[in-house]
């Protein structure tokens, strides 16, 4: 197949998409223009309503916010404004939108019902509109930024939340892999919302898409071009170390009949209205199924995966706790000043970009896996661990010097992990993550 010509999706494929922004707000409409088109016909109408309503700075009243939560789903009138509503929503900047957001959840504070003052009734009457799905989950991206600005915004994100839980239910969701040989348009998406290595060009994209690889994503009925979630995975006689060989386009085409490891190396979310809505977990699974269905002489699933707080971690750790980390017997003592979790960041990046000795690899590893079995509130620390663990994942292998790109440095000091998928143990490790113990390799158990 030729290249999708990148003009086909709207923009040359350098770097992000610009896709991926909001759309410009347009200019407020002045009051006498919107009068004067008003007789245009009710599309205009409608738009002079909302240029009025916006230079109110109070786009709408508190009686009107009321029949959004109240009034009955077949209310024609409520829905009518509903359409209104949302138009307002999507044409103003944030500050409006923070405005509409706010006269709601005020009127929900005074209406003594719970399924109406946690806004139940008006997300449903939403989302009975054309594209109501899509435009919910993007107005739950502003409520989760202004969560804690906004009085009574947090109930009305639990209900957002629940409700979506039930709309996005992975039962309503499709499986579907993505070729060099899908629509030009979603496959720009995916240079958009790649989270975790950046999609640098087409040929890059192309690489990652080809017929030694697989591509995997979930859509909803509702929002059939844009993918949820996302995984990559390449295919390797053994356990891959090292994802600049994975992502290299020059590489030569790997032998599908010669693949014995499935890796994960990239698992992208691609809308944030949906945080805490969990489908990752059913995605791996389902892709899991396929691939062996696809390639049965697959024994092997792994992940190549970032450890994006590692950094962070160790620079908060003072030189007492490093040194306790770091001590190979309880009764060996510290000789010398000891560096603090700063200085050892700046020397296991250094070590990263030209060669280590054994002696700080050593220390680099046990530092990683003290971390990744770290555990907060019940929780891994990590929120890659995170995730992968509570999909019953187990910390395998610590991988030196595995990603060097400038982001695999500045978060890790360029290390990287494999979670290994033993698919007979799935059950047992999430068990045993959920008495508050992380389950890791026996070489990760030396380490620490």
């Amino acid at each position: 197949m030729s290249s999708p010509d990148p003009r086909a999706a709207g923009r040359a494929p350098s770097g992000k998409s610009a896709a991926a922004a909001k759309p410009t707000s347009p200019s407020p409409a002045r009051a006498d223009a919107a009068d004067n088109d008003a007789a245009a016909g009710a599309a205009t109408g409608l738009m002079a309503r909302i240029g009025r309503l916006w230079d109110r700075d109070v786009s709408f009243t508190a009686a009107q916010a009321q029949a959004l939560l109240s009034a009955r789903l077949t209310d024609v009138a409520a829905n009518r404004l509903a359409r209104e509503w949302s138009a307002a929503y999507l044409a103003a900047d944030a500050r409006v939108r923070r405005a509409l957001l706010t006269t709601l959840t005020q009127a929900a504070q005074s209406i003594d019902d719970a399924d109406i003052g946690g806004g139940q009734r008006l997300f449903k009457r939403m989302n009975a509109l054309p594209d109501g799905l899509r435009f919910l989950v993007a107005l739950r991206t502003d409520m989760l930024k202004w969560r804690k600005q906004v009085p009574g915004l947090p109930a009305f994100d639990s209900t957002l939340q629940d409700l979506l839980s039930a709309w996005f239910d992975v039962g309503l969701l499709e499986l579907r892999r993505l070729t060099w040989d899908s629509p030009a348009s979603l496959l720009e998406k995916l240079i958009v919302y790649e989270a975790v290595h950046e999609i640098q060009s087409w040929e890059d994209l192309r690489h990652r898409v080809a017929g030694d690889r697989r591509c995997y994503a979930y859509f909803h009925p509702k929002m059939p071009d844009v993918p949820l979630i996302f995984v990559e995975v390449a295919f390797s006689p053994t356990m891959a170390d090292n994802v600049q060989s994975l992502l290299d386009t020059k590489a030569p085409s790997g032998d599908l009949d010669r693949a014995r490891w499935a890796i994960f190396y990239s698992i992208s979310n691609t809308q944030a209205g949906l945080r805490g809505i969990s489908f990752g977990n059913f995605l791996l699974k389902r892709v899991i199924d396929a691939m062996v269905e696809d390639l049965p002489k697959l024994k092997s699933f792994a992940t190549l995966s970032p450890i994006p707080g590692f950094n962070e971690w160790l620079a908060k750790q003072d030189a007492q706790a490093i040194e306790k980390l770091l001590r190979e017997k309880p009764e060996e003592r510290p000789r010398g000043r000891l560096p603090d979790g700063e200085r050892w960041v700046a020397r296991l990046q250094k070590a990263a970009r030209g060669s280590a000795n054994e002696v700080v690899q050593r220390a680099a590893f046990k530092l990683a896996a003290h971390y990744l079995s770290s555990m907060k509130n019940g929780q891994p620390l990590d929120p890659v661990a995170r995730f992968h663990l509570g999909n019953g994942a187990r910390v395998e292998r610590l991988n030196w010097a595995a990603d060097r790109s400038d982001k695999g440095i500045a978060q890790s000091s360029a290390m990287m992990v494999n979670y290994l998928y033993a698919l007979d143990d799935l059950d047992d490790n999430l068990a045993r993550l959920n008495d508050g113990t992380p389950v890791v390799s026996r070489a990760i158990a030396r380490l620490r």
